[in-house]
This record gives structure tokens, C-alpha cells and sequence, in this order.
């Protein structure tokens, strides 16, 4: 059986999270989107951990279900923040665990280096060697995966406090790391630029802050095999039977080099010309993704490796629509089409892959149909997200709209 799931998402308990996160929201939209499997986010919270034990249980596969039968699997993500190679170092991790006795035994782990109960997505000093070892010594079975891998800040090979490579970051412990998440300002395309990453299983999911479809499985990793934690951790670690769904990485927050300060967004070949530094404030800029990628890459752009995984590059069906109306995601108006779509097609996600044009054509307009074609085909144009600022969708015809010196507005137009 095919599995789309999106095994990062957080609960209310974190920061910057929708208070109204429940299990019973998360189940909802989850059928909504067309996601499968869900992870349940946040299991080191206690109040979260307990609302997981009160609305699911745990079968003997590892697959914990809600009372109408929707899967999760126990996940969280971590913080680890120390210094190593005499530099800061910031890296997130997300944490996947077999069943219930092990998670408890992560928590008593983690709860004897830090607090718990401030933030959904605790923060810790220690190594991610000593992270790596430690859980594996409390079960193999423990899959723990470099979260958004290229993020400026919080990414294992981000720019501002990452690693060269993986090896430099856990040592002796890299045998046991299978995986690494693309984040949204990256896809696998990118990834396989880098030869030292080929080793690693290439996931995707959403790290989800709401609920609401244009967040929840924005991306995601499609697993054929059984519903089984044992089986899902089987096809990462081989490499086999795996897939996924992600945004185009310009559509990332991190995807280019900037400054949102100073309205400044640049090419990694313009960022160059003007030696990593804002032109505005005379600082350095916050060098994105596509300038990491190209920094640390030993093979050429558009390198596909033999027997390469599938992935699809999507925008959600909201923000094509809202596109379409020039508003936003959540408007009553967006709201209707997209609902109206749902009760149709009944998932966002084979309305994204899968319903023809002629099918469309019954419920939509063809400006939405447009949309959701070239979107498919890969021929939506995004304007770049940087330095935190998300990328957004251009209708066709449209020109990036960034407000700054004409001179350098010129400049990116042309790039």
C-alpha cells in the first residue's frame, strides 16, 4: 500500500504553534490534504503526550490509531544548540520512536538534560554525537533524522551555524543516521548536487506550525509498504520504496541570499558580485539555501543519480486558488472553492496529482484549472523566499514586485 505522511508537525505546545492543534484537528485536515500518517509532534510535552495517550492507541505494529482508525506514529523535534570545531552550532532534529516505553525512556533521557515544559520543541546544549548514541542505546529501532537540513540558522548544513558535512558533525555516530529532511528551500534535485549525501534516505514533511491545508503535509514522504513503524523505518534505511511530495524550494523562507530589513533579496551569482554583503546596511547578507548548495556541491546543477527516487514539486491547492482571486489562503472565498473542490475529489492531494482536466472543468473555474495544470507540470514561476521571508506564487505575466534600488531590482529581473 501506498503511505503519504508527514512525520514533522508540531502541537500547540510549541512556539509560534495554532493554539487550536488537537488530535481531532490534526485527523480532520489530515483527510482533507490526503495525508495517510501522521507523526504526533511533540511527545517530550507532557500535557501533548498525555492528550496523545488519552485520544490514541498504540497497536502492536507501533501505530498508534484515534477512535475512527487515523494512524500517527510517536514524533518529536529537538533543538540542540553547543559549540563544536570552536563555532556555534544550531540543529534541529526530528525524533521518531517505536512505541511508548521507548519514547518514555527518550523523555527521561532528555528531561535529565533540560527543561521539558517550556516549549514543544525543546532546547538542549549537549552534542549531536552524544544524541546519537545515547538514543541508540536505548533502541535501534529509534530513527532520528537531520530536520530542514539547509536551513540558514537551524540546519545541520545551514550557513550560519551547520556543518560542512554530516561526518564532521557526528563523527563515529554517522553509521547510525539513514536519513536527512529536504526543508522547504530545498528538493531532492539539489541534494544529490552533494556525493557525501547519497548514503542518506531523502525525506520531506511539513514542520507544520496550524492545521490549515496550505500548512499540514505541504510537504511530505510517501512510503509503499505496510502500516507498520518497523516496516516505514525499513524502506528509510534501504532506500527503497520511498518518495516525496515537496514545494518548489524558491518557495522556501531560506531559499535565496538577503536581507528583509533592507528589502534586499539576491542570486547566489549576485550575492557574489557584491562579496556576501548588503548593499543597504553594509552587513552580511543571510546566505540562503540555493548558495549552500552551490558552495558545498561536487557535481554539477541537474545531476540525477541512477535509479533516483521519485518526488513531485507541488504548491498547495489553497495558494493556487487564493492566486487565482488575488487574496489570501484563508478568505471565505478561497474557503468556498477549496471546499467545494474537497466534497468532489475528496483530497487536496488527488486533486494536485491525479483529477483531469475534463473532471475539473465540471466544478471550477479555468483560472483555478490553469493553476492547478501548471503546478503539476512544474511551470508555476516563484518569486524567492529569503532570510525568513517566504517566496510567493507569480501569476503568469506577473514581475517580482520586491521594493528596493531600481538598480538591483534590474538586476534580479534579468537573473
Amino acid at each position: 500500500m501506498e503511505i503519504i505522511s508527514d512525520l514533522h508537525i508540531h502541537s500547540r505546545f510549541s512556539r509560534a504553534c495554532s493554539k487550536q492543534i488537537n488530535i481531532d484537528n490534526l485527523e480532520k485536515y489530515a483527510k482533507i490534504k490526503g495525508v495517510d500518517l501522521l507523526g504526533t509532534g511533540d511527545f517530550t510535552h507532557k500535557e501533548w503526550y498525555n492528550e496523545i495517550l488519552e485520544k490514541t492507541k498504540e497497536d502492536e505494529n507501533g501505530i498508534r490509531k484515534t477512535k475512527t482508525g487515523f494512524p500517527f506514529i510517536w514524533q518529536t523535534e529537538i533543538s540542540l544548540i553547543y559549540t563544536q570545531g570552536g563555532k556555534g552550532r544550531r540543529i534541529h532534529f526530528v525524533i521518531l520512536a517505536p512505541n511508548k516505553d521507548v519514547v518514555d525512556q527518550i523523555t527521561e533521557f532528555l528531561g535529565s538534560k533540560g527543561r521539558l515544559d517550556y516549549d514543544g520543541r525543546p532546547i538542549f546544549g549537549f552534542p549531536a554525537t552524544e544524541l546519537v548514541e545515547k538514543l541508540m542505546s536505548i533502541s535501534k529501532d529509534i530513527e532520528i533524522i537531520p530536520a530542514h537540513i539547509w536551513t540558514s540558522w537551524f540546519g545541520i548544513l545551514g550557513s550560519k551555524s551547520g556543518f560542512d558535512s554530516f561526518e564532521e558533525c557526528f563523527q563515529d555516530q554517522v553509521k547510525n543516521i539513514h536519513a536527512l529532511e529536504t526543508g522547504l528551500s530545498s528538493d531532492p534535485l539539489m541534494n544529490w548536487r552533494i556525493s557525501s549525501l547519497d548514503k542518506f534516505a531523502i525525506t520531506s514533511f511539513s514542520d507544520m506550525h496550524s492545521f490549515w491545508p496550505w500548512r499540514l503535509g505541504r510537504e511530505a514522504t510517501m512510503f509503499e509498504c505496510d502500516l507498520k513503524y518497523k516496516e516505514i523505518i525499513k524502506c528509510i534505511r534501504n532506500k527503497k520504496n520511498i518518495s516525496t511530495i515537496e514545494v518548489d524550494p524558491a518557495y522556501g523562507k531560506y531559499h535565496y541570499d538577503g536581507h528583509r530589513d533592507c528589502n534586499i533579496v539576491f542570486s547566489p551569482k549576485e550575492s557574489k558580485k557584491h562579496n556576501n554583503i548588503c548593499p543597504v546596511c553594509k552587513r552580511p547578507l543571510t546566505i540562503g539555501v540555493e548558495s549552500r548548495v552551490e558552495e558545498l556541491a561536487d557535481r554539477k546543477e541537474n545531476y540525477k543519480p541512477k535509479n533516483a527516487m521519485k518526488f513531485y514539486s507541488l504548491i498547495p491547492l489553497s495558494e493556487l486558488i487564493a492566486n487565482s482571486y488575488n487574496t489570501q489562503p484563508f478568505s471565505k472565498k478561497v474557503q468556498f472553492e477549496f471546499d467545494k473542490l474537497i466534497k468532489n475529489f475528496n483530497s487536496e492531494f488527488n486533486i494536485l496529482l491525479n483529477v483531469s482536466k475534463e473532471d475539473l472543468n465540471k466544478i471550477t473555474n479555468e483560472d483555478i484549472i490553469n493553476m492547478i495544470m501548471l503546478n503539476r507540470e512544474g511551470k508555476l514561476r516563484i518569486q524567492p523566499g529569503y532570510d525568513g521571508v517566504y517566496g510567493k506564487l507569480l501569476r503568469p505575466g506577473e514581475k517580482f514586485e520586491i521594493k528596493r534600488d531600481k538598480k538591483f531590482q534590474k538586476s534580479l529581473n534579468e537573473f
